[in-house]
């Protein structure tokens, strides 16, 4: 048996006792057998793996096998991922294919059993999940929570089929992860007395506060579009018992640069203390979830990184069940074929579907805030055009569209300010969380050209401008390529270089334009069935009275 143990040593970062030490782990197969404290000098530290504690896979635009292979260069070993994204486009069909898919890789990617498919009943989903659903998802092994309960209101108001949902994971034992964005007060209250036990939602600190005092677990969130790591780092000095990292929603070019590895050495550049850092980037969501992953323990699983040192905090190994699965920013990992499954019935439209009558009043616009994905209302006067009421670049107010994916239906039309597209237009069938397609434009003939694209190709995301177009093919769900992380980060990065040469000054123009649909997200969003105002949780009319 010694000949079969594998050695390797390094100063070892003891999470749990708040030690760092020379040592030598022993790992027999897959579990650490023994660690020997040794006094040697070591230039390396073998700290717990990473563990990104809420993230949608499909906002990378890969397949979980092909996320798994990028992740593992950052240090991840292990995911909480909620796969409501494919949910609203095939149903529990889709998780059960999150979770074969990701099985092709050695990543722990744990899923969750989507508590909202469709988001709320404002808009057309390309299926459903009901309580009959949820109960048969949650029995399975790798269903390790109750997803994401967006519909806050429904839980506030004791909506039946929410509330059976929760009742479903409680019996199971299972956690249930919250969204609360904004919730404050005695609705907080009633919502965290549910059972509902974390968020990633919070706006800043007061905010997250109010929820660790009631109980509830704050995950800090950095991603593509909302970006809250500033606002809520400083809870990690008094609360780093009550907090996890995670990224929610991170695209494809994102991803290649880092993930909770990033939020680790950030907070550590801060000067926060490297064992309440990796407390809530390693510990925290392996206990809170009960995943099984190792925590450089005798007995574990030989889940950990090798650093160069906590200052620069660069990944040099990381371990899966002891085995090398990434070294010096290169996965290990071979890549897997992905199936291909869609839902997509969509026709190609025409530039009168996208004329929007003028009427006396003015107009609700969509305010977008940069590195949010909560929005603003402006009130503006519409600019018409023989009858049609159109963009307006000159006030940076621009016509969006939602297109029904799964069915003919007409199309839904409003405004939004600060996309700052001066020609062209860009268009996705991304679209948090029905998926229909999205689009934004500065003329009803770029748009038009942007969603046929799209409804051509049967999912992707586009941008388009006179003779220039390029695309990004997502066949999977419309959601998702089955391409090599790099060739869809190059493409990624080739489509929002040209959005920007278009005129938009966002971070993420196509990530904030996939969110301008979610209702649960204040304050003003479109679905295919009419402008939502989410702070009321009804219909609005895109003109004042």
């Amino acid at each position: 048996m010694e000949r079969d143990i594998k050695k390797i040593s390094g100063n070892i970062v003891d999470v749990l006792n708040g030690v760092v030490y020379p040592g030598t782990l022993r790992i027999f197969g897959s579990r650490i057998v023994d660690i020997v404290r040794d006094g040697g000098r070591y230039g390396t530290y073998l700290i717990p793996g990473l563990t990104d504690a809420h993230v949608h896979v499909e906002s990378s635009m890969l397949t979980p096998s092909e996320f798994a292979r990028v992740a593992t260069i950052h240090g991840t070993v292990a995911t909480v991922s909620d796969p409501h994204e494919i949910a609203n486009v095939l149903g529990a069909e889709g998780v059960k294919y999150m979770i074969e898919d990701g099985s092709q890789a050695p990543v722990r990617l744990y899923f969750g059993a989507p508590s909202c498919v469709p988001a709320t009943t404002f808009e057309t989903s390309g299926a459903y999940i009901g309580v009959e659903e949820v109960e048969e998802l949650i029995k399975v092994k790798e269903i390790k929570y109750l997803g994401e309960v967006m519909n806050y209101p429904g839980v506030i108001n004791n909506d039946f089929l929410v509330m059976e949902k929760i009742r479903i994971a409680q019996k199971y034992g299972k956690p249930i992860d919250g969204h609360a964005p904004g919730l404050r007060g005695e609705d907080l209250k009633k919502y965290v007395k549910t059972g509902i036990s974390t968020d990633h939602e919070s706006y800043n600190i007061e905010e997250a506060l109010e929820k660790i005092k009631l109980g509830m677990k704050i995950q800090i969130r950095e991603g593509s579009a909302a970006k809250n790591f500033e606002e809520l780092i400083p809870l990690v000095d008094d609360y780093y018992k009550n907090c996890m990292f995670c990224s929610d929603d991170k695209h494809p070019d994102d991803l290649i640069e880092g993930q909770i590895n990033n939020l680790v050495k950030r907070a550590l550049n801060y000067g926060f203390d490297i064992m309440k850092v990796l407390r809530v980037a390693s510990v925290n969501p392996v206990l809170f979830y009960g995943l099984d992953v190792g925590l450089l323990r005798i007995g574990d699983f030989a889940d950990f990184v090798e650093i160069d040192n906590p200052k620069e905090f660069n990944v040099l190994r990381t371990f899966i069940k002891g085995v090398v699965v990434a070294q010096n920013g290169r996965s290990l990992i071979p890549r897997k074929a992905s199936k291909i499954a869609n839902n997509f019935n969509s026709e190609r439209k025409k530039i009168s579907d996208f004329f929007l009558p003028y009427k006396q009043g003015d107009l609700r616009v969509i305010e977008v805030i940069d590195g949010q994905i909560v929005t603003g209302i402006v009130i503006v006067q519409p600019k018409e055009d023989e009858g049609n009421v159109v963009s307006d670049t000159e006030r940076d107010i621009l016509k969006m569209v939602v297109v029904n994916r799964y069915k003919e239906a007409p199309v839904i039309t409003s405004f939004v300010k600060n996309f700052g597209l001066k020609k062209g237009a860009i268009a996705s069938s991304i679209a948090h969380d029905s998926h229909n397609i999205v689009a934004v434009g500065v003329t009803d003939e770029d748009i038009t050209r942007a969603v046929n694209l799209i409804v051509d190709s049967k999912g992707g995301i586009c941008a388009v401008s006179d003779d220039l177009k390029e695309i990004l093919y997502l066949p999977v769900a419309g959601i998702m390529s089955v391409d090599d992380y790099k060739t869809v980060a190059n493409k990624y990065r080739e489509i929002d270089t040209l959005t920007r040469s278009l005129g938009s000054g966002l971070k993420s123009p196509f990530m904030t334009l996939s969110f301008m649909s979610l209702l649960v997200i204040p304050e003003l969003k479109l679905s295919d069935k009419g402008l939502f105002d989410s702070k009321k949780f009804e219909f609005t009319n895109l003109f004042t009275d």
